[in-house]
């Protein structure tokens, strides 16, 4: 969690890093009440630490920000723009198939043809091989890709046994 934002999280919380033995507590308090610190430095120095631990939030929120930034930027850059237009035919990804259930069965059905593009990469398509040529409906223009052509062959995964 630290390589983000550069800070643990107690750090973000408390402005230091995590000691857990009781051990230098216990110290901390001794010298406190040993040396009998001036309550007006010590409310001085405690001002000063929290404007020190401000600025390390601060610090964390820019790092934070700039790291998603550069994540988003190389996610980015791998998407491929695809640019759809009515009349063309496309595959629809099926995402109800599971990772086992028929694993040599292809996850793309169609092909459809597109009847609208709309905002935000939404595509209305039809599919013309059904009985109500108007019958349509909306997806999200990522789970299409394009249909290049060529009948769409379903794999028969029947096995014959053959007897020695």
């Amino acid at each position: 969690m630290k390589t983000p934002v550069g800070l643990t999280p107690f750090q973000l919380v408390y402005g230091k890093t995590c000691h857990l033995p009781v051990e230098l507590e216990h110290r901390a308090y001794w010298a406190l009440k040993f040396l009998n610190f001036d309550p007006s430095m010590s409310a001085e120095k405690r001002k000063r630490q929290l404007l020190e631990l401000e600025e390390m939030r601060l610090h964390a929120y820019d790092s934070s920000k700039s790291y998603k930034e550069n994540v988003k930027f190389y996610h980015d850059k791998k998407l491929v723009k695809k640019v759809f237009h009515p009349g063309q035919q496309v595959l629809l990804f099926n995402s109800r198939f599971k990772l086992f259930a028929g694993k040599l069965k292809s996850k793309w059905s169609g092909p459809f043809t597109i009847k609208d593009v709309k905002q935000h990469r939404a595509v209305e398509l039809i599919d013309p091989s059904s009985d109500d040529p108007q019958r349509s409906w909306v997806v999200n223009g990522q789970r299409l890709k394009h249909y290049l052509g060529g009948e769409v062959e379903h794999l028969n995964t029947s096995i014959e046994l053959v007897d020695p």
